[in-house]
């Protein structure tokens, strides 16, 4: 006996339609981790760069990357060091997830100089170029590294706090220190001490809060401006 089959399926036998979804794409994960420079402090009005730059991607119609800010006022190197890994693994927000980009931002607390302009030293350079190597190569383990470096300090406003002596020629050592070793580890570096330091003295002190330390408002907004301009980061946050 020969088998017959019909010509075509019946219509309650066809195959379902097949719906085509968008993937789910999620926001990145950016975490920004340091000093008063990255907690914003001084800036009354908009909470530091990192605030002011969060603020721009949060509407749920338009997101943008997931911006964690993480800066502690006083920190230097070995308090960042301690503090990153954990920090890292908790700002997943999805399972299975972490953040996909980490900005780092430390090291004028360390040059500082206690009791006198030539006091001891908060962290020897030697000690904060270790701290600052293994900081780095920690860090570079979790995911990529972007580095933005200090700005310059109102020398004729310390001490700070009536104990701590911060000076440019210190600021230059450890600049000098840190940038070197984020081009060894590959780290992108942004020189906002370079940069403000191409201005007069006039305009790098109205960026400054009277303690001589801390950004003001418009000096947050010139961070801002330098960092939003900064391609690097820009691209690889998108």
């Amino acid at each position: 006996m020969t088998a017959t089959f019909p010509q075509s399926l019946p219509d309650k036998m066809a195959w379902p339609t097949v719906i085509s979804r968008p993937q789910m794409t999620h926001p990145k994960k950016v975490i920004a981790i340091g000093d008063s420079l990255v907690y914003g402090y001084g800036d009354s009005e908009g909470g530091g760069w990192v605030e002011r730059l969060k603020l721009g991607w949060m509407n749920p119609q338009q997101p943008g990357p997931v911006l964690y800010n993480l800066g502690v006022r006083g920190d230097g190197v070995e308090q960042v060091t301690h503090r990153l890994e954990q920090e890292f693994l908790r700002r997943g927000e999805l399972r299975h997830r972490t953040p996909d980009l980490l900005i780092i931002s430390v090291g004028i607390n360390d040059s500082a100089r206690a009791g006198r302009p030539t006091g001891r030293p908060v962290t020897a350079l030697d000690r904060f170029e270790q701290g600052m190597d293994r900081l780095l190569a920690e860090a570079g383990q979790l995911c990529p590294v972007f580095f933005v470096g200090m700005v310059p300090v109102n020398e004729a406003a310390m001490p700070f706090a009536n104990i701590l002596y911060f000076s440019r020629a210190e600021q230059v050592r450890y600049c000098d220190v840190t940038r070197r070793l984020c081009e060894s580890h590959g780290v992108p570096y942004l020189d906002l001490f370079e940069d403000w330091s191409q201005h007069d003295e006039g305009w790098m002190c109205d960026r400054l809060c009277s303690d001589g330390l801390h950004p003001n408002a418009l000096g947050y907004q010139a961070i801002l401006k330098s960092v939003k301009a900064w391609q690097p980061l820009m691209n690889a946050m998108h």
